[in-house]
């Protein structure tokens, strides 16, 4: 674990209550699994890329909007979001990523903010993927934990957990922002490479003993 402050009890109590951590890593680095280290040390994690699969399931508030912007084609069989077919397009095309965008990231944003509004007192956990490129979240956050490895371990996990092609990952993690990126805005860094579960629950109640430790 790399850490980027020094964070000392007297100093997180001098955090506007409740504390606000932004949690981020590129895929295949571990973000998930860390999220729910997380929840179990008392965290409310509110995950927005589970917010943007809720609204483009079936029956999803952001189908609609989709579908007149895109065509009957972007919905699948379940009338759930084509994910394969955005996938291609997203991937062939940056002005139909910022389409799709322009059209999620509102309603990500509100139900963010919902959930956060009915957590209470608890210390809140944005697991946000593209938290480096979106500016406003670093304003938002009173920390950022990145979750980081190295681009052949991203692309080794992805293929063996998602069955992708390594030419799929690697496109995907060519539209992340790069791993310098992310790094340069974190206050700390768990490096998740090489190491066991236990090893990286260890890390994750290290430091949030540091940055929380009424919870």
């Amino acid at each position: 674990m790399v850490s980027k402050t020094t964070t000392t009890a007297a100093a997180t109590a001098a955090f506007a209550t409740p504390l606000r951590v932004g949690l981020t890593g590129g895929i295949g680095s571990g973000k998930s699994t860390v999220a729910t280290m997380l929840a179990s040390l008392g965290a409310v994690v509110i995950d927005t890329d589970a917010i943007s699969r809720e609204l483009t399931a079936t029956g999803g508030a952001a189908l609609p909007a989709i579908a007149a912007l895109f065509g009957a084609q972007a919905i699948g069989a379940d009338g759930a979001l084509d994910r394969a077919w955005m996938r291609q397009r997203v991937f062939a095309d940056t002005a139909t990523r910022q389409q799709l965008e322009g059209i999620l990231h509102p309603l990500i944003q509100a139900e963010t903010q919902r959930r956060s509004d009915a957590a209470g007192a608890a210390p809140r956990v944005f697991d946000v993927p593209l938290l480096a490129e979106s500016l406003h979240w670093r304003a938002r956050v009173q920390r950022v934990l990145v979750v980081d490895c190295s681009e052949a371990t991203q692309v080794q996990r992805v293929m063996q957990r998602s069955q992708w092609s390594e030419e799929t990952v690697r496109r995907v993690i060519a539209q992340q922002a790069p791993r310098a990126r992310r790094r340069a805005i974190a206050d700390a860094v768990l490096f998740n490479e090489g190491l066991t579960l236990q090893g990286l629950t260890e890390q994750v109640q290290t430091l949030w003993r540091g940055w929380c430790p009424a919870a």
